[in-house]
């Protein structure tokens, strides 16, 4: 009951925040996108590190901690590296382009509008694969502590994001997700900062009691694949890079003023994701000194929930574990609703430059096929579908924008076939990590994560098809003005 209610204040909350937002949204489809571009610096920072830190975050990174040790730490790193990656390489750039989305700035710099509807099919996919791990965190969630069936979380989710989205647009989204970033640092920061006082000898004792090898060489055993170095080297790759790609990410810095403060954006959110990240790490080192027995019953992705009323139990474990799950349902709602911003841009704006009631309509449209694919996936783990988003992320937007935007010998064709080629092979791997068992080895990290060579290959190809031809002749004009201050 105490976490239904922690819950429930937080839905009033979110709810009330975002009806401010609606307040001062104009009917306008750069407001409904960027809110007008006119995000103050430290807020947008906030907001987007709360859409970032998601259900990967705050449960999928424990959970993975738990089964895998310590070398999933390569997650967080990976996560935040990322944003040193978008500041340095495309956060100002983008925002010089005047591009309001990925497919925008495909069509600012190569001016084809089939390339436009290609990366808004990609849009769709990077979308969908994101938002299932968050709907189906928030079903589980709340199965967990209330004992509701898995769907209703799903389905509430669902319903709470789509019409704050749909009311508000932006601005909605900007001052919830604020707002979520503080509730989810001390949601889950507190929590963990007294289960470790708490835990004090018994945590420390089993600890030393555990094999050391895994610490004296921390690297990912990547689905019990034995080749450690291999999954780090993918998961880094994807995790680092697939920030650069993530189209809820890129989004974000066209809600900036300029291209300086769209970077001085960047570098906030560095700081922010990294005290953050120090707080998951807790939850999956408790957890397997005093919850190992999630691991055999294939529950890991539980333990951030479960663990406050295994250390703490009685009145305060129930109390802890409603705070937990009140900033579990943060990251849902936070990131879900930048996914579905960035979800509304691929289906309506992207594909057929529609209305702001049209936006609308996607937004309800997406999160309704999000909810659908959410039931099944009850049993796939919250990191792996968001590593499959963000090796599709790294595969196909990373190499567009990173040559779009400093290389001038980039051609529609070469464009093209890069992209294709990064969503096939991205998506196809995922697909057959899924279908197949390829047994331990080399080959279930490349199907798993399979960053290690898309990411390569699609770069490849986008160079490769390029020099094969000639850009238009306006493209250095075009690359030019990404760089030029001011």
């Amino acid at each position: 009951m105490t976490a239904l209610l922690a819950i429930g204040l937080l839905f009033a909350a979110s709810m009330a925040i975002g009806i401010y937002g609606v307040r001062a949204t104009r009917s306008t489809t750069p407001d409904f996108l960027v809110a007008s571009r006119r995000v103050a610096p430290g807020w947008n920072a906030m907001a987007i590190a709360g859409e970032y830190v998601s259900a990967a975050s705050v449960l999928g990174l424990a959970g993975l901690m738990l089964k895998n040790g310590i070398g999933t730490l390569w997650y967080a790193v990976g996560f935040t590296a990322g944003y040193v990656a978008v500041a340095a390489l495309v956060a100002g750039p983008m925002r010089r382009s005047g591009a309001y989305t990925v497919p925008d700035f495909a069509d600012y710099r190569l001016g084809s509008e089939t390339i436009r509807k290609l990366c808004a099919v990609i849009v769709l996919v990077i979308m969908w694969l994101y938002l299932v791990p968050q709907f189906k965190g928030a079903g589980m969630v709340l199965h967990l502590v209330s004992g509701t069936p898995y769907w209703v979380g799903v389905v509430l989710a669902g319903v709470v994001v789509s019409a704050s989205i749909a009311a508000g647009g932006m601005r909605s989204a900007t001052y919830v997700q604020g707002f979520h970033y503080v509730v989810k640092l001390l949601f889950i920061a507190v929590p963990a900062i007294f289960l470790v006082v708490h835990a004090g000898d018994d945590a420390r004792d089993e600890a030393l009691r555990m094999d050391v090898s895994e610490w004296s060489r921390p690297l990912l055993d990547l689905e019990g694949s034995g080749q450690p170095l291999l999954a780090t080297w993918s998961v880094l790759l994807a995790t680092t890079l697939g920030a650069v790609g993530l189209p809820h990410v890129i989004m974000r810095f066209h809600t900036s003023a300029t291209a300086w403060v769209a970077r001085r954006v960047a570098v906030g959110v560095i700081v922010l994701l990294g005290v953050f990240y120090l707080f998951p790490a807790v939850y999956g080192l408790l957890g397997r000194v005093f919850t190992p027995g999630l691991v055999t019953g294939g529950d890991t992705d539980t333990v951030t929930v479960v663990l406050p009323g295994e250390i703490v139990p009685g009145g305060w474990g129930s109390v802890l574990t409603a705070i937990v799950a009140a900033g579990a349902f943060a990251a849902f709602l936070s990131t879900s609703s930048g996914l579905l911003m960035a979800l509304a841009g691929g289906l309506s704006h992207d594909l057929s430059r529609a209305s702001v009631p049209r936006l609308r309509l996607a937004v309800a449209a997406g999160a309704l096929v999000a909810v659908l694919l959410s039931l099944p996936a009850r049993s796939v783990d919250i990191n792996v579908a968001v590593g499959w988003a963000f090796a599709v992320a790294a595969s196909t937007f990373c190499p567009l924008l990173v040559l779009g935007i400093w290389w001038r010998g980039l051609t529609r064709a070469g464009a093209a076939a890069g992209l294709a080629a990064g969503v096939c092979a991205a998506t196809g791997s995922a697909l057959a990590s899924v279908l197949t068992d390829p047994g331990p080895g080399w080959l279930v990290v490349l199907l798993a994560q399979p960053a290690a060579w898309t990411v390569p290959l699609a770069f490849a190809v986008m160079v490769g098809v390029s020099l094969l031809g000639r850009p238009p002749e306006w493209s250095e004009r075009a690359v030019l003005r990404l760089h030029l201050p001011g």
